[in-house]
């Protein structure tokens, strides 16, 4: 099967979803996403084993041989990224900076160290050959919050401004930190780097600020060569050219791209809507990357679910798989409670811990680290952990956070102070 045959399939797979789920579910598109690719491997599976002839080999093959870290880390993220930070109300963004730099930064550290500990600990308990390193490797790559299930989440939910462009907020920055932590922790793990708190701390804050300033720059001169003219087309392509450019100079400059070119987004979806382009311009450049996030969004959880092909169960692992969804979840609340106490107290922010625990999915991100682990005995526990956590997140979390989202916008709505 040649690439554009694979890739013929798998949009029709998903345009097909889609329809079914526009036309009678009307669930969050995330969730029916996953659920179809889940529904498709199963048949596959069962088609080329009863009738090899029928052309499921091939399909199999090619999603065992797909590079599902490459496609996410090195082609996807950059796309929606970019489309997701235009989405966010930038001057909001500023108004809860606090609460979104520490749980971006201090809450994927602390989360990391509650669940690699509590992991560690389980496996013990077990007695599965689970040791400390490969612990926190887990506690890393499962810690931050996946920018594209939680945007995705918060655009089927009615939420308050506030709560709203924190979740979006954290979720878009801290993947770039969650990178980091587990570049780090993986090192230690593989006996390949001695690696600080301090060390790691100092290569988070770099890579960070490295990245935050090469958006902010880049966009800043696409912005102003965008005023120059007024062609949608061009224009278009000026913001195509810096969501790649600004990601793919990130990565040779050895910072983040991910915050680079959520930076990037940021300034084109504030500053560059309302100064840089005519109503014309801004209908035609809106809808190009609506459009880009909805068939990205449903390719990437699409193959999500059809990553099942590829991921080794052993059901002696089912108690650890229990336990890490029971660790990430405390972890979660544990972290975000406290800005949820302050939200609830001084922004009249009602159920603010519970929607912000609850609304902290897991996805791709998460799942393409775990892939990136080298081959060993920790891998396939790790993969499989992960996975699990993973599905239960998108499906569980995903189709149950819209009502918890309900459930509170019959609170107040956002206040306009505090950080």
């Amino acid at each position: 099967m040649t690439p554009f045959q694979l890739a013929a399939l798998f949009l029709s797979l998903v345009a097909a979803a889609g329809w079914l789920n526009a036309r009678f579910l009307r669930w969050p598109a995330a969730t029916v996403m996953v659920l179809a690719g889940l529904a498709n491997a199963g048949p596959l599976v069962l088609l080329d084993g009863w009738a090899p002839r029928a052309g499921a080999g091939p399909v199999i093959a090619a999603v065992h041989g797909l590079d599902f870290p490459r496609a996410v880390m090195g082609y996807m993220l950059a796309f929606l990224l970019f489309a997701g930070a235009m989405q966010v109300d930038l001057s909001e963004l500023r108004r809860r900076r606090l609460s979104v730099w520490s749980l971006a930064t201090l809450g994927v550290l602390a989360s990391t160290l509650i669940v690699g500990v509590g992991l560690w600990l389980a496996a013990r308990a077990l007695g599965l050959p689970l040791g400390l390193a490969w612990a926190c490797v887990f506690g890393a790559l499962i810690s931050p919050t996946d920018p594209i299930a939680v945007l995705a989440a918060v655009r089927e939910g009615r939420l308050s401004k506030v709560l709203e462009v924190v979740l979006q907020g954290e979720a878009l920055f801290n993947d770039g930190v969650g990178i980091v932590v587990f570049t780090a922790a993986l090192a230690i793990a593989v006996g390949g780097g001695q690696v600080s708190p301090v060390a790691t701390v100092a290569q988070v804050i770099v890579q960070a600020a490295g990245g935050l300033v090469l958006g902010i720059v880049a966009a800043s001169l696409v912005i102003r060569v965008m005023r120059a003219i007024d062609d949608y087309a061009v224009e278009v392509t000026l913001s195509l050219a810096l969501a790649t450019g600004v990601y793919a100079i990130a990565r040779s400059l050895g910072v983040s791209g991910p915050i680079a070119v959520v930076a990037a987004g940021l300034l084109v979806g504030d500053g560059g809507i309302r100064t840089a382009m005519s109503e014309t311009t801004q209908r035609y450049v809106r809808a190009f990357w609506t459009l880009v996030d909805e068939v990205l969004n449903g390719l990437l959880f699409l193959l999500l679910g059809l990553e099942v092909l590829v991921v080794p169960f052993d059901a002696r692992l089912v108690s650890l798989w229990a336990a890490a969804l029971a660790l990430v979840l405390a972890a979660r609340f544990a972290v975000v409670m406290p800005w949820g106490a302050y939200f609830q107290l001084r922004q009249s922010q009602k159920h603010a811990g519970l929607v912000l625990a609850w609304g902290g999915l897991h996805g791709a991100l998460s799942l393409a680290m775990a892939l990136s682990i080298p081959k060993g005995p920790a891998q396939g526990v790790i993969l499989s952990t992960t996975f699990a956590v993973v599905i239960f997140s998108v499906l569980v979390q995903g189709l149950t956070f819209g009502r918890i989202a309900a459930w509170h916008a019959g609170a107040p709505r956002d206040s306009r102070t505090g950080s």
